[in-house]
């Protein structure tokens, strides 16, 4: 049964006015030696594009995800796999990513649940194989059942702990049996409201005690990728332990799990924790733990997560000119983790938010190439640190020179010399010429 009744979505260049087409994605074509599909293994996230209707706390769904079936049976679930392939096959999408609910009803009994996931898996694992399209990344959803009101791993109950790590190592099984090549925790309420009824040190070391047991797990039956982290600031927990990825790394190190997790950045989580999503990246990238990316934006005029498609080019640009100064994404990839805005629920809809989201990177990959072969911002970012080159700065960056050497230094100088301009303002002029000059 056909689900869709576009053709194959196909490049035609930036003057096309053909809606479905892209007009920047050339999945071919080289840049910086390495093929643009290359450079973007783009997922479709399973849960969003799928199963999200556009429910929101103010009203029913408005998008039909039926896909000839009825919504919470099997059958369903079936329909979505089916309706799932075609959907990435038009696009050429080549990978996808799921939560372990996404793919099944949930049963009463968690038994019923797993024998259910194992038979969708068993189907998906065919159409993988007839299509050549694979998992990025698998994970467990441990925050939408009310079991997990008060967290999965920082649960005060030890039941509900112990129900967190089933779901866990079934979702890790599934993981490996659909060849994934990474593992997300998002912590969606691993955190608190109110420090009046927390242990915070006991949640904390029970979370760390869960990553560490399902690594464990997770090595012993072949799993060779990623672990990552997925950052947010709020929502759904007033104060979440996963906050941003400075806290994030130093959790992983503070309980050593720093060997085996890398982050998962999503651009809308970046700006809820009051930072730039090239921030998050950076931070990632310098402390060796740039793992994969959740591929949206959020709206800055309100104050939750959105998880609207990207399509501003200025910050797919400055994302992929951090991916490329770092050697690339080596098991990640960049998940759709966006979805249609309420009113946009037509099938339609759903390939116009993933033409709009591709070639919104394809583009800035296109630019960010082009800033790294002008050539200006790095010239001026190694001249600025120049005077670490030789002499005190060489002994500085050495470790060579003590504080008496230093201070010593200093007061034969007197005063110091200017520490030169900053520029930040011609810097802005020249990433805008080369992102819209001629």
């Amino acid at each position: 049964m056909q689900h869709f009744e576009m053709d194959t979505i196909r490049y035609e260049g930036p003057s096309t006015k053909n809606p479905f087409a892209f007009r920047y994605y050339d999945a071919d074509r080289v840049i910086l030696g390495k093929k643009m599909s290359e450079h973007l293994p783009f997922a479709m996230a399973w849960w969003h594009n799928l199963c999200a209707t556009g429910t929101d706390m103010f009203g029913v769904g408005t998008a039909d995800k039926s896909f000839g079936a009825v919504p919470g049976t099997m059958e369903h679930a079936f329909a979505k796999v089916d309706a799932g392939f075609e959907f990435m096959q038009k696009l050429g999408i080549r990978y996808f990513c799921f939560h372990d609910v996404d793919l099944v009803p949930a049963a009463e009994d968690i038994n019923e649940t797993n024998r259910r996931l194992d038979e969708i898996t068993d189907y998906i694992l065919e159409k993988m194989n007839q299509t050549g399209i694979k998992c990025l990344w698998g994970t467990a959803n441990l925050f939408g059942d009310p079991r997990f009101c008060n967290g999965a791993g920082s649960s005060n109950s030890a039941e509900v702990y112990c129900f967190a790590a089933a779901q866990i190592k079934k979702a890790i099984e599934l993981t490996v049996k659909l060849g994934g090549r990474g593992y997300v925790f998002w912590g969606g309420r691993e955190g608190y409201e109110t420090l009046l009824n927390t242990d915070m040190k006991l949640e904390q070391e029970n979370i760390a005690n869960l990553m560490h047991k399902a690594v464990d797990y997770a090595r012993s039956i072949g799993f060779t990728g990623d672990f990552y982290i997925e950052p947010k600031p709020k929502e759904p927990m007033k104060h979440q332990y996963d906050f941003d990825a400075a806290t994030a790394i130093g959790f992983l190190r503070q309980y050593g799990l720093d060997k085996d997790f890398k982050m998962n950045i999503e651009a809308n989580h970046a700006t809820l924790a009051g930072h730039t999503f090239r921030h998050e990246l950076r931070v990632s990238a310098i402390n060796g733990m740039l793992g994969s990316i959740d591929a949206n934006q959020g709206d800055l005029f309100l104050g939750w997560d959105t998880d609207e498609f990207p399509y501003d080019i200025y910050e797919t640009t400055m994302c992929m000119l951090e991916i490329l100064k770092y050697g690339g994404l080596t098991n990640g990839g960049f998940n759709f983790d966006a979805k249609n805005r309420r009113p946009s629920y037509t099938k339609e809809d759903m390939f116009h938010a993933f033409i709009l989201g591709m070639d919104a990177y394809a583009l800035g990959l296109i630019k960010a190439a082009k800033l790294i072969e002008d050539g200006r911002l790095d010239d001026f970012i190694a001249q600025r640190y120049a005077s670490y080159n030789e002499g005190i700065g060489a002994r500085i960056r050495s470790g060579e020179a003590d504080l008496t050497e230093l201070a010593d230094y200093a007061l034969n100088l007197k005063k110091p010399a200017a520490p030169g301009s900053g520029r930040q303002e011609y810097l802005e002029s020249v990433v805008n010429s080369v992102l819209f000059g001629e």
